[in-house]
């Protein structure tokens, strides 16, 4: 899967971040201080679409930027000419030489790609030289912020959908053609059984889809006779959209070209419904398709659907037997960011104890962990059980206490023995990759395993109940301590 980012682009994406990480590296690098040791985590802090749980997605983007990740002489070139109020240059020649020679040498950690994740939880946590940390902060929120979002997004609508097959047809109307095809990727891995994206196929092996639009059949003097055009041309790939028209007079249309196919040897796999009433039309559509002798004959449904539409249309009886989902789809519609976030919680000196780092708020949900942190799932055979955000040096106490970093009242405890995978994995080793991502299709199995772990009443859409996750009793005592500290003004001591 390496190079998917550099066969799109075709340029190096060095400069794939916003200025102010560029001025805080500089500012970094003329104090003296850009070689200190970090730890940055990245994490959400809430679902999105009121959703019980979220998708990982967007690791395998992440590796690729990070393989060759560089600064070229284009890009110090056009840094150099930025310039300040003054009209000088920004940045002075040798932080340019400095760029020049910068190569990653970092450790990360990751959850591999369609892991189900909480709020809070680190999806990777990076540690190295500070100004290697922070450069990169733009683009790894912008690769998994957004591929979370999507993916999270496809599981919901594959759920609705109940195990019939999701098309994703989003490529037009997403946030232009990059935005697309990351979408595509997203999609595939959160459950959809294909795209209508030719790129997206080409580069991830992601099935493709799809069959003719209005303008087809408004190219010929009749329905019947574009049906027919298109059956003799296409005779392997027959789904008729019957709304140009008269929705149920263009079904009676595709029966008679169904008719055509069969006696030439083919199939008739079914049409397409964009318009109208669809839960009315289809129930009529699957009628006439069943008299005519082609029960076979898949019913698909598109237009602006999401997983609300999709459930509503399965109570009232549609007889869809296949979803096109697009624009709600790879534009997240009702929840358009899942405001991922990257914060420092550690800084040593080299040599040094760890300095651990916390930021306040008025609002608790925005104070931000400390530590060098690892996330433990605990399970059993029904399924997940909880998930502990612990501190690697300072371990996990005797007895597994997990408290809600937004609820200190809302504990868990862990029986002693119950079994348990760590959730973040070594992905890079002092700048190399140690990790491969799997191909597209084993992490689409991967995400649905996962979502068979978690309890129904997770998975809900209205009130999901509430997976147990936050931070272990050890941890949440310290960042008590820090944060008692930071308000009265003192500097939070090194961990110990």
């Amino acid at each position: 899967m390496m190079g998917i980012l550099r066969r799109l682009y075709r340029d190096n994406l060095g400069l794939a971040t916003d200025l102010y990480q560029m001025t805080m590296a500089y500012g970094y690098w003329k104090s003296g201080v850009c070689e200190k040791e970090a730890v940055f985590n990245l994490f959400f802090r809430q679902n999105p679409f009121n959703s019980g749980f979220t998708l990982a997605a967007g690791l395998t983007y992440l590796l690729d930027y990070l393989e060759d990740f560089h600064f070229d002489d284009s890009d110090l070139e056009y840094l150099g000419g930025i310039t300040g109020q003054d009209g000088r240059p920004l940045f002075e020649p040798a932080f340019l030489d400095f760029l020049h020679g910068l190569r990653l040498t970092l450790d990360l950690e990751a959850v591999p790609e369609g892991t189900v994740v909480f709020p809070h939880e680190p999806l990777v946590r990076v540690q190295g030289p500070l100004i290697q940390c922070q450069i990169l902060e733009t683009p790894l929120i912008n690769i998994i912020n957004f591929q979370s979002l999507i993916a999270t997004k496809a599981a919901r609508v594959c759920q609705a959908a109940q195990g019939e097959p999701v098309i994703e047809f989003g490529l037009r109307r997403a946030h232009g053609l990059d935005g697309g095809v990351a979408a595509s990727w997203a999609a595939y891995i959160g459950g959809c059984a294909g795209s209508s994206n030719l790129l997206a196929g080409k580069l991830f092996g992601i099935p493709v889809k799809g069959t003719h639009a209005h303008s087809w059949v408004m190219s010929f003097n009749s329905e019947q006779e574009a049906f027919v055009a298109y059956a003799r041309n296409l005779p392997n790939n027959c789904v008729f959209l019957v709304d140009t028209y008269d929705t149920l007079a263009g079904v009676r249309q595709a029966v008679e070209t169904g008719r055509w196919l069969r006696e030439h040897g083919h199939s008739l796999l079914g049409i397409r419904l964009d318009s109208g009433d669809l839960a009315y039309l289809s129930i009529e559509a699957r009628k006439i398709l069943d008299a005519a002798g082609f029960q076979d004959a898949k019913i698909l449904a598109s237009n602006d659907l999401d997983e609300h539409i999709i459930l509503s249309l399965k109570e009232q009886g549609a007889k869809i037997g296949v979803w096109g989902v697009g624009t709600r789809l790879v534009t997240a519609f009702d929840h358009p960011t899942l405001g991922v976030v990257y914060k420092m919680s550690a800084l040593r000196s080299a040599g040094g104890p760890w300095q651990y780092k916390i930021k306040l708020s008025d609002q608790a949900a925005k104070v931000t962990d400390p530590g060098i942190l690892q996330v433990r799932r605990f399970y059993q055979a029904s399924g997940f059980l909880a998930d502990m955000i612990y501190d690697l040096p300072l371990g996990i106490g005797k007895e597994a206490r997990i408290i809600d970093p937004e609820d200190m009242t809302r504990r868990k405890r862990v029986p002693e023995g119950t079994a348990y995978t760590e959730l973040l994995v070594p992905v890079m080793r002092a700048g190399r990759l140690v990790y491969q991502s799997p191909p597209a299709h084993l992490i689409k199995q991967y995400a649905i395993e996962q979502q068979q772990q978690l309890h129904p009443g997770i998975k809900r859409f209205v009130n999901p109940h509430r997976y147990p996750a936050g931070l272990e009793s050890g941890l949440h005592e310290l960042k008590m301590r820090l944060i008692l500290e930071a308000r009265n003004g003192r500097t939070p001591a090194a961990a110990t």
